[in-house]
C-alpha cells in the first residue's frame, strides 16, 4: 500500500474536527491536566458522563512528571494509594503509611485510563474567559495556546458545560478570571483568592480535601487550586491529596448530574 500525504492530512483534520465539535457541549469541563484533573476526568467519564479536559501545554501531568526536584519518584500516603490502585499503578511501601511510585508510570496510567474511560483530553488549548448565565458559569472561552503565547489578536470560541472544575494548579486560573472580571464574589472569606501558604505537607494534604468544593456557582476546585483559592499550605511532591481531590470532586459532581 502506498501512503498518500494529503489523505493523511485529511484524516487528521476530519477526526480532530469531529472531536472538537463533540466538546462544544458537555457535562463537565476540567481546566488543567495535572493529577487532580486527570483523576477527576477518569472517575467522571467511567460513569458515562461527557467530560472534556483542556490543557494548555503539549503534555498533561502537571508537575507530577518531575517528582521531587526532578527525581522522578512521588510519595503518597495510605489513602492516596487507593487511587493509585484504581489506576493500576505499582506503589512500593517505604515506612508505615508512606508509599512511593514512579512518576512517569503514574502520569502515563492516569492519562491512559482517563482516555479509555471516554474523557476527551484537548491539549494545546487555553481557557481565557468564562461564559456566564444568570449567577453562575455555564461555559468556557477557549483559544489555541500558541495564539496566546504569541500575543496574536485572534478571537476565541466558546463551549457550553454544566459544571467546571478548576484544576489549574497554583495559579487557580478560573478563579482568577472570575475574580478579575466579576469582582470579589468567590465563596471564600474575603470573596477573593486567599493565596497559597508556605509548604506544610501534613496540613496541606488535609486541607486540599477540605477545600475541594464549589467556590463559585457551577465551578469547583480540585488539586492545588483548592489551597490557592482558600489560603492553605502547599505540600510539595506528596501527591495523595491531589489524587484524592480529583476523586472527591468527581463524586460530588456525579451526585449533582
Amino acid at each position: 500500500m502506498r501512503l498518500d500525504d494529503v489523505e493523511i492530512s485529511r484524516a487528521i483534520i476530519k477526526r480532530y474536527h469531529d472531536k472538537l465539535n463533540s466538546c462544544l457541549e458537555s457535562d463537565v469541563c476540567i481546566v488543567g491536566g495535572g493529577p487532580a484533573g486527570l483523576a477527576a476526568a477518569y472517575y467522571l467519564a467511567r460513569t458515562g458522563k461527557n467530560v472534556v479536559l483542556f490543557e494548555r501545554r503539549l503534555s498533561v501531568g502537571g508537575g507530577m512528571w518531575g517528582g521531587g526536584m526532578m527525581f522522578n519518584e512521588i510519595v503518597v500516603q495510605e489513602e492516596g494509594k487507593t487511587v493509585l490502585d484504581d489506576f493500576e499503578v505499582r506503589a512500593r511501601p517505604w515506612k508505615r503509611g508512606y508509599y512511593t511510585a514512579d512518576s512517569v508510570e503514574c502520569v502515563s496510567s492516569l492519562c491512559a485510563k482517563a482516555c479509555k474511560a471516554g474523557a476527551k483530553i484537548m491539549n494545546l488549548l487555553s481557557v481565557e474567559d468564562v461564559l456566564l448565565k444568570g449567577d453562575g458559569v455555564a461555559g468556557l472561552v477557549i483559544l489555541w495556546s500558541a495564539t496566546e503565547i504569541a500575543k496574536l489578536h485572534v478571537d476565541p470560541v466558546t463551549v457550553r458545560t454544566k459544571f467546571v472544575i478548576d484544576a489549574s494548579g497554583h495559579a487557580a486560573e478560573i478563579a482568577a478570571i472570575i475574580e478579575r472580571k466579576i469582582g470579589p464574589k468567590l465563596l471564600t472569606p474575603s470573596g477573593r483568592i486567599e493565596g497559597e501558604k508556605p509548604m506544610l505537607a501534613d496540613e496541606g494534604e488535609r486541607m486540599i480535601l477540605e477545600n475541594t468544593k464549589e467556590f463559585y456557582p457551577g465551578v469547583y476546585a480540585a488539586g492545588m487550586a483548592c489551597n490557592a483559592i482558600y489560603g492553605a499550605p502547599r505540600m510539595g511532591p506528596v501527591f495523595g491529596g491531589m489524587l484524592l481531590s480529583g476523586r472527591k470532586v468527581a463524586k460530588m459532581l456525579q451526585a449533582r448530574l
